[in-house]
C-alpha cells in the first residue's frame, strides 16, 4: 500500500495539457529539513518522510504508487515580451494529495532534472535558491498570506553548473495547484478553445466552486481578479516585492508563487527594486499593483470566446471585471494599513494619515518593518521614542505622529487592546536579505544548516518576541546591505 493518497486531478486532464516525464535520480540525496506540522497538516507520515525511502521521493529517486510525475504546460509575458510554450522546466509534479481539511494541493518537485520544457536547461536547482523559497515561502505563510508552500529541502550529493559550481538541492514545494495565468495562455495561444474549456472547468471544480452554474466563466474571472487584488494589498503591507511577476509566475489560485529574487524591504521607498533582471523596475515595490492588473487583463484576454461568441460583446465583459481591481486593491490595501495603525473604525482621513507616515518613512529612510512593530509597542504608551529614532530626521516622525494619536483617540477600542490588537499584525521579523543570505553563504561554503534552521524557526513565530533572538529583528549595517537578488536559474 501507498504511504500517500495520491488523487490526480490535473493528469486525468487530456495529454496536451502536460508531458509524463519521470525525475531524474541524484547520487547521494540527503534530507536538509523536513516541515513536519506541513507533512501533518497533508495527513502525511514525518517518520515515513524522513525514513530512506521518503527521502528518494523527495530528491526524485523513487516513487511511490499512485504519484503520477508530469511536467505541466504553459506560456507567459516575462517583463511584457510574450513567449508561447515555457512550462515546468525544472519542476516535476508528482501529484495531488487531500489534506485534512478537505483542500486538494500539489506535491511539486523544483529541481528534478530536465523535462520536455527545459529549453536546453540542466532542469536542477542550485541549493542557494532552494533554501531561499524554503525561507521566504513558509515566513509569508506565517505571515497569514497565502502562498505555496515548503515540504522538505534535499542536498542531491551533485553540482549545478551557474556561474561556478554550487551544490545541487530539490525542493518540494506545495500548492493548492500550480495552474498560472500562462497555462490559460498556453492553450489560447493556440486557439484550442476545447482546452480552455476544459481548464476554466477543471479551475472552477478545484479553486471556485462557487462560480458553478450559469455565468461561470465570467464569476471565474470576478473570483481570480479578487483573489489577486487581496494578494497583492497584502504583499504590500508587508513591504514584500516579487521580483518577476511576469503571468507565468501568477496563480489562477491567488496564492504567491515562484519565489526567485524575491525580497523584503528595510528602508522604505515606493521604486525598491532587487531584482538583478528587473533593469527597469518594472516589478518596483509601488509597481505591483499596476502590473497585477495588467496580468489580469491577460488572463481575461484569454476568458473572451468563454464570455461570449461575440467578441464585440465579450470585450465590455471583461473590461467591466477588470475595472472591480482598482477598486478591491484600495479597499483591502487601506483596510490593512489600518489595522497595522489600530484603527478599527473607518474615518475618510485615513488615507492622508497612511500616505504620511509613507511620504515620512521615505523622507525620512525609516525600516518599513520596525516603524510599524515600534508604532505597536508604544501604541497607549509613552510617545515612541525607539520609532522616531528610526527615522533620519525624528521631526519627520514626530508632526505624523501628534496626527495619529490624536485620530487614536477617537477608537472606541482601549488603548492596550489596540496596542494587542497592532502586535499581531505587525511583524518583528521579517526574512531580511542579510540574514537570508548569510544563512545561504554558510550553508554553501561550509555545509553548515544551523543558521538557516534557526532563521527558519524564528520566522515561524513572526509576531512574538523572541528572547535571545534579538539580532534577527535589526535592519542591515550599510556593510550588509543586499542590492541585489538573483534567479535560480
Amino acid at each position: 500500500m501507498s504511504p500517500i493518497a495520491f488523487d490526480n486531478s490535473y493528469a486525468r486532464l487530456p495529454p496536451r495539457f502536460y508531458a509524463a516525464v519521470a525525475p531524474t535520480p541524484v547520487t547521494a540525496p540527503r534530507l536538509i529539513r523536513l516541515n513536519v506540522s506541513l507533512a501533518v497538516r497533508l495527513g502525511l507520515d514525518p517518520r515515513w518522510l524522513s525514513s530512506p525511502e521518503g527521502v528518494a521521493m523527495l530528491s526524485g529517486n523513487g516513487m511511490p504508487a499512485g504519484a503520477a510525475s508530469i511536467a505541466t504546460a504553459y506560456a507567459g509575458h516575462q517583463f511584457g515580451g510574450f513567449s508561447p510554450q515555457l512550462g515546468d522546466g525544472r519542476a516535476i509534479l508528482l501529484g495531488e494529495v487531500i489534506d485534512r481539511d478537505g483542500r486538494r494541493c500539489d506535491l511539486q518537485l523544483k529541481g528534478a532534472g530536465p523535462t520536455p520544457f527545459s529549453r536546453r536547461g540542466d532542469g536542477r536547482a542550485a541549493l542557494g535558491p532552494v533554501l531561499r523559497e524554503y525561507i521566504v515561502s513558509e515566513a509569508m505563510a506565517a505571515l497569514g498570506v497565502p502562498t505555496t508552500r515548503a515540504l522538505a529541502a534535499v542536498l542531491t550529493g551533485e553540482s549545478v553548473r551557474r556561474e561556478t559550481a554550487l551544490p545541487g538541492a530539490v525542493l518540494t514545494r506545495v500548492a493548492s495547484s500550480h495552474i498560472r495565468i500562462g497555462t490559460f495562455q498556453y492553450f489560447a495561444a493556440r486557439g484550442d478553445l476545447e482546452a480552455l474549456r476544459l481548464l476554466a472547468e477543471h479551475v472552477i471544480a478545484r479553486h471556485y466552486p462557487a462560480c458553478a452554474g450559469e455565468g461561470r466563466y465570467l464569476a471565474l474571472l470576478e473570483a481570480v481578479v479578487a483573489a489577486q487584488a487581496s494578494l497583492i494589498a497584502q504583499w504590500m503591507t508587508v513591504g514584500f516585492i516579487h521580483g518577476v511577476m511576469n503571468t507565468d509566475n501568477m496563480s489562477i489560485a491567488g496564492e504567491t508563487i515562484d519565489y526567485g529574487p524575491c525580497a523584503f524591504m528595510d528602508a522604505y521607498h515606493p521604486t525598491t527594486v532587487f531584482s538583478s533582471i528587473d533593469e527597469h523596475g518594472r516589478y518596483a515595490y509601488a509597481n505591483q499593483p499596476p502590473i497585477a492588473r495588467w496580468n489580469l487583463t491577460r488572463f481575461a484576454e484569454t476568458m473572451l470566446p468563454l464570455l461570449d461568441g461575440d467578441l464585440d460583446k465579450a470585450v465590455p465583459i471583461a473590461q467591466a471585471a477588470l475595472d472591480r481591481f482598482d477598486p478591491q486593491f484600495q479597499t483591502h490595501l487601506i483596510a490593512g494599513f489600518r489595522r497595522k495603525l489600530g484603527l478599527a473604525t473607518e474615518e475618510a482621513e485615513d488615507v492622508v494619515l497612511i500616505k504620511g507616515l509613507l511620504d515620512a518613512m521615505q523622507d525620512g529612510e525609516a525600516d518599513f518593518t520596525l516603524v510599524f512593530r515600534r508604532l505597536s509597542e508604544a501604541a497607549g504608551r509613552d510617545s515612541p521614542e525607539a520609532c522616531r529614532n528610526l527615522f533620519k530626521d525624528p521631526a519627520t516622525f514626530d508632526a505624523w505622529e501628534g496626527r495619529w494619536r490624536e485620530r487614536s483617540q477617537r477608537e472606541p477600542v482601549p488603548a492596550e487592546a489596540r496596542r494587542d490588537a497592532m502586535l499581531r499584525v505587525n511583524p518583528l521579523y521579517i526574512p531580511r536579505n542579510h540574514q537570508v543570505e548569510a544563512v545561504i553563504e554558510t550553508a554553501v561554503e561550509r555545509d553548515d544548516f544551523a543558521p538557516f534552521e534557526a532563521l527558519v524557526d524564528v520566522l515561524a513565530k513572526p509576531f512574538e518576541a523572541q528572547s535571545g533572538r534579538e539580532d534577527y529583528e535589526r535592519p542591515p549595517a550599510v556593510h550588509e546591505r543586499v542590492l541585489a537578488t538573483f534567479c535560480g536559474t
